[in-house]
């Protein structure tokens, strides 16, 4: 399987929770009872598998051959892929620590999770659709074949001997378990 093709896998997955994460936030704008260890499953699902594992690949793997084949880092597609990833960084962490909170009875923190969510869903909707249909494919355009075969090897070393052959059946199985927690 292609780099490209991987990513847009771990992207349906990410997808998933955020389809999830979207349901469960306007039942908790509604007021309606919701599970509250659902969204730090979700902020440990961002922080584990989006950011310690997806973006890794990118940001280690994907981009600098983008770079070394002619994008700048500082301007165009990549410095907006790493500013992204950065913003979600933040809303991932603040969705985490409002969670604690609100868990622990600080009602007013309520709006706060919800504001996180919120922004983590619309930004990385938007992140998912422009790696998709911008960054893969010029990817696939400017990265020549050896460099994409050893961008396929450098992610299967990083899913198999780094992270552990387990870390992609984990993550998915997170995402489904909090597909079926969202309606809680």
């Amino acid at each position: 399987m292609r780099a490209t093709e991987i990513m847009m896998e771990e992207h349906r997955a990410i997808e998933r929770v955020l389809s999830s994460l979207e349901r469960a936030t306007l039942r908790l704008g509604r007021g309606d009872e919701v599970y509250l260890r659902f969204f730090s499953g979700c902020s440990a699902f961002f922080r584990g598998f989006v950011d310690g594992y997806h973006q890794k690949k990118e940001e280690q793997f994907l981009f600098p051959a983008l770079v070394n084949n002619g994008l700048p880092k500082e301007s165009g597609p990549i410095a907006v892929m790493l500013a992204e990833h950065a913003q979600g960084r933040y809303l991932a962490q603040l969705l985490g620590s409002a969670t604690i909170q609100l868990q622990t009875g600080d009602l007013r923190r309520r709006e706060q999770v919800i504001n996180s969510a919120a922004g983590y869903i619309k930004l990385f909707r938007q992140h998912i659709y422009k790696e998709e249909k911008i960054l893969s494919p010029l990817a696939e355009k400017v990265i020549p074949l050896e460099q994409k075969e050893r961008i396929n090897l450098s992610f299967e070393s990083m899913q198999y001997e780094e992270m552990g052959e387990e870390v992609h059946e984990k993550y998915f199985s997170l995402a489904e378990r909090l597909q079926m927690e969202s309606v809680r």
